[in-house]
Order: structure tokens, then sequence, then C-alpha cells
């Protein structure tokens, strides 16, 4: 790769560890290329992206977590510009899945090296808004509640993100509220009660140590888990087993594959995590699976399939 590289760099997603912008150049000079980097804006993000579109970039990269990965690849579906992932975040799976390293001069080779493959993008349609897309999954109930909990005590409270986390988990798991839903899945109809629901980009990988990743990006489904409803010691049980890699489709949840799925609850307007972000939406809740919508820059060893 010869061009320089525009960077789209958010690294406050990240632990606390980030790279300033020295580093990142330095990182792209070793790899022989030039980058031009600007610091994404929350507030401006969509049109950041939008602007960094305008020269045609061959790759445009992203650094950050998931929800900037995510906000910068929703541009480019459908696209000639593939993307280039530096996982800057705290969980990173997109990257993960993908056996993106997450070292900083590791993943700037990928860019580098400029090898391309296509993978599947969800897409969620809600009420008059446009389409949002999602590289990971969406989920309504327990984890959009435990989110916004999170961000309320970091901002009230002024804790740290770890200890935010634990303090709304278990707040949410003391109040694990059900509520009614009604699953349109590939045409067939299911009524729910659950606390719980899950749509990942994807089969994800539930047993053993490789439990919470995808196999591959490229199957051409989205999967579906609906939780039981849990006591808080059913939840407390449930965690361990995940921990350990040992959930039981059988007990824990209900399982499916669709390639489009509609979402009915009682309420108007319901909270909803994409990739980690959460924003209300109104209801019903149309999803989608975009097969192979998305170029992104993968090594050698990672073809959206593992």
């Amino acid at each position: 790769m010869t061009d320089r590289v525009p960077v789209l760099l958010n690294a406050a997603s990240g632990p606390g560890s980030e790279p300033d912008d020295a580093a990142v150049r330095a990182a792209f000079a070793a790899a022989g290329c030039g980058v031009d980097i600007a610091r994404l804006d929350s507030e401006r993000l969509d049109a950041q992206v939008t602007e960094a579109l305008r020269a045609r970039p061959s790759t445009l990269v992203a650094g950050g977590g998931d929800g900037t990965v995510a906000a910068v690849a929703s541009q480019l579906v459908d696209g000639d510009t593939a993307l280039g992932v530096l996982p800057l975040g705290t969980l990173n799976h997109f990257a993960k899945d993908l056996g993106i390293p997450l070292e900083l001069d590791s993943a700037v080779r990928v860019v580098a090296d400029g090898r391309r493959t296509c993978v599947d993008v969800g897409e969620l349609r809600a009420g008059n808004s446009g389409a949002r897309v999602f590289l990971n999954n969406s989920s309504l109930g327990l984890y959009p509640r435990i989110v916004s909990a999170r961000d309320e005590a970091q901002h009230r409270l002024h804790l740290g993100k770890w200890p935010a986390l634990v303090r709304a988990t278990w707040h949410a798991l003391r109040d694990s509220r059900s509520f009614d839903v009604r699953l349109d899945v590939d045409g067939e109809t299911l009524q729910r009660r659950t606390p719980f629901v899950f749509i990942g980009n994807n089969h994800y990988t539930l047993q053993g140590f490789a439990a919470g990743s995808r196999p591959r990006l490229d199957e051409g489904v989205l999967s579906v888990y609906v939780l039981r409803p849990q006591t808080l010691f059913g939840f407390l049980r449930l965690a361990l087993r995940a921990m350990l890699g040992r959930v039981s489709p059988d007990q824990d949840f209900e399982a499916f594959t669709a390639g489009e799925l509609r979402v009915e609850c009682s309420r108007a307007q319901v909270e909803v995590a994409l990739d980690g972000e959460v924003a209300s939406f109104d209801t019903p809740l149309q999803y989608r699976l975009r097969p192979r919508a998305l170029q992104v820059l993968v090594p050698a060893t990672g073809d959206g399939s593992r």
C-alpha cells in the first residue's frame, strides 16, 4: 500500500493505555505507509466519516472499540472502500473474531498488507429511523439495562468502567424483569416471555474456551438466542457456567437462526444495544442479515472464517 492511509482515531475507547498520534504515525511509517489521522468527535462522527470518504480512499481505518468500528463501517457497507481496524477498545470482539492482532504494530501491518475479505453485517430498522448496522450483535432487555446503568454510575457516581459495570450488573440481576415478546423468525411466529433477546451476526460459540467468539463471519445467518426466565440464583449459576464455557442451550435459552427477524414488544419504545452502544427505538424492530456486504482488511490467516 503506497497511498496515505486515512485513520479515524477514537483512542478514548480503550482501557487507559491508548497510543498517541505519534505512536500511530510511527507504526505506519515502519510498515511503509504515510498516514492522515483525524480524532473522532462523538457529536460529529458520521460527518467525519463522510468527509473522509469524499477522497474515495481504497481503505479507511477505524481505531477504537467495537462501537467506533461499527459506526465507521456503517458507511462502508456495499462500497469499494475496505475497513481497516486498529483494536483500541476494551473488548475488541470484531477484531478478535477476524484474527486481527491487538498489538498496534501488528494491526498496522495487517492494514499495510491490504488483504481484503468480505464479511456479513447485521441491520436493524425501527419505525421511521434509518437502517443501523451492527458487526457483532444486538440485544434487548437485560444487557441494554446493564449498559445504561453502567454509564449512569460512571457519570453520576464517578466510578471507573469496571466498578460501574459490576454495580450495574448486580442491580440488574436483582431486578431481572422479563417482558413479553413476539418474534417472527423467517415467517414463523413465536410468543415468548424473557429477560433477554440476543441477535448475533452469524453463529456464536457457546461451549469451551472459545465461548463468545464466532468461527466465521460469512455464514449468512442471524443467530437468535432467547433466554429463559431466571431467578437471581439462576442468573448467578448461569454466569458461572458461562465463564466455564458450559452454557446449555436446552437448559438456559432457545436458539434459532434466521435471515430476517421481526421483534414486537408491548411497549412503543425499547432500549436496544448495538455493538455495545444503547439507544431507544420505536417498535417493531426489523432485523436482517446482509451477506458479505463489508470489505475488511484481515491477516493472511483471517478471512472471515476460522
